[in-house]
């Protein structure tokens, strides 16, 4: 599968790609079933939720169809990014660092100085990717309800 990393574009509300998107997070993130505890908030996730974030924040998507996507939405301290999926055929190809680097000039842009997204716990294997693109372990975090740490809030210094 080839894609153009030139491609990368920001959804508006309602873009009939918004669909796809939801499909690609849905795909990408199965693999966490049974995985990660609590469940992925994925499951929660509907088109009427992206719509929302594209309207407050910004889909950032590669390909069509949209291969790659990305979430951010503008905290008070930082642009924090969720939601984060390339298709597993085009892993390795620079499509995350390509994401992560238009997210830092949004940041820029929107006056913030950096970058923040949350991994699972026991998803190793997205802390070291996250890792590699530069950000580091800010915090701890339980969700609701749990006594044990399951999310690690990460950040990355524009």
């Amino acid at each position: 599968m080839f894609i153009d990393k030139l491609t990368l574009r920001c959804l508006p509300r309602n873009d009939p790609a918004l669909s796809e998107v939801l499909d690609l997070i849905r795909h990408c993130f199965a693999f966490m079933d049974g995985r990660i505890d609590p469940p992925s908030s994925m499951y929660r996730l509907q088109l009427t939720d992206l719509n929302e974030k594209a309207n407050e924040g910004w889909i950032l998507v590669a390909g069509y169809p949209v291969q790659a996507c990305v979430v951010a939405t503008a905290l008070p301290h930082a642009l924090y990014l969720g939601k984060m999926a390339v298709h597993p055929d085009l892993r390795g190809a620079g499509l995350a660092r390509e994401m992560v680097q238009a997210c830092e000039e949004l940041a820029l842009q929107n006056g913030l100085d950096r970058l923040e997204l949350q991994v699972r716990i026991e998803l190793v294997e997205n802390q070291q990717t996250f890792e590699k693109l530069g950000f580091h372990q800010a915090e701890l975090n339980s969700h609701p309800g749990y006594d044990r740490i399951t999310e690690i809030t990460m950040q990355k210094k524009c």
